[in-house]
């Protein structure tokens, strides 16, 4: 398979390149990624009419970011990406879907959405997350994007929902302030939560939290993927310096004949 002609490389290291594609088999080998994390491992219900993919209307609108395995041109990691042009054309950002935005959107500034992010089992623990946000956050650089917004999952444990439990392990510094909280669409039911964190903060959460990333608010509750969804804000200009030397990078390049295809 050809990786070169329809991407634009934003982040590569010996082994891994991390692009957003516009192919067609690449995207449907990530959805099929994608479709082995959330059904297989996660057990989520998905609202998709081919077995083996998840999708939906969103990815149409989307870019593709994925981290390839050089070594077997393996789809390892991926996010995707819905900045604030394609989310006026499709009508909303996911999140809205979940939490009423208002007061996070009313925010001067450019908005740049992440979803569906995964990384292959078998590469978990590796640099394949630390490749993709490199990755990511070059490209919000280039996109002269000001805030990262999306939502980070929570399975439950053995006794439903830690909500107050896992509110009390994040530290205040990644805590938004009140004029920023976002309103669940839908809470976590009273009869599913618990008062003891069985589960803990998943990796993904670990992660964003370190990267500094705010959590707004209080979670929803996904019914169809099993999961309580915390809404995280990342605003670009309040990166800690030490993150900021080390993922903005100026060693990359678009390549304008790559640019996103006509929606």
């Amino acid at each position: 398979m050809k990786l070169i002609d329809t991407q634009i490389r934003v982040s590569s290291t010996r082994r891994l390149d991390c692009f957003v594609t516009y192919d067609k088999a690449l995207i449907e080998q990530a959805q099929r990624l994608r479709y082995q994390v959330f059904a297989k491992e996660m057990g989520a219900r998905l609202k998709t009419d081919k077995e083996g993919l998840d999708y939906d209307e969103i990815d149409h609108y989307c870019d593709h970011l994925v981290v390839v395995d050089t070594t077997n041109e393996k789809i390892v990691g991926y996010t995707r990406l819905l900045n604030q042009e394609q989310a006026r054309k499709l009508g909303y950002f996911y999140s809205q879907k979940e939490f009423n935005l208002d007061r996070v959107l009313a925010v001067p500034g450019r908005f740049l959405e992440i979803g569906r992010t995964c990384v292959d089992p078998k590469y978990r623990g590796s640099v394949v997350l630390t490749t993709l946000w490199s990755a990511l956050v070059n490209y919000a650089q280039l996109g002269d994007y000001h805030y990262l917004i999306g939502c980070a999952s929570i399975s439950p444990g053995p006794s439903g929902y830690a909500v107050d439990a896992v509110y009390r392990s994040i530290d205040a510094k990644n805590k938004a302030s009140d004029s920023l909280a976002v309103t669940p669409l839908i809470e976590v039911p009273e009869r599913l939560r618990c008062e003891r964190d069985e589960s803990g903060i998943p990796p993904l959460l670990k992660a964003y939290l370190r990267f500094g990333v705010q959590v707004c608010g209080r979670p929803f509750w996904d019914e169809d993927f099993n999961v309580m969804d915390l809404f995280i804000l990342l605003p670009l200009a309040q990166l800690e310096d030490r993150y900021s030397k080390h993922y903005l990078k100026p060693d990359y390049s678009i390549n304008d004949k790559h640019s996103s295809p006509t929606l």
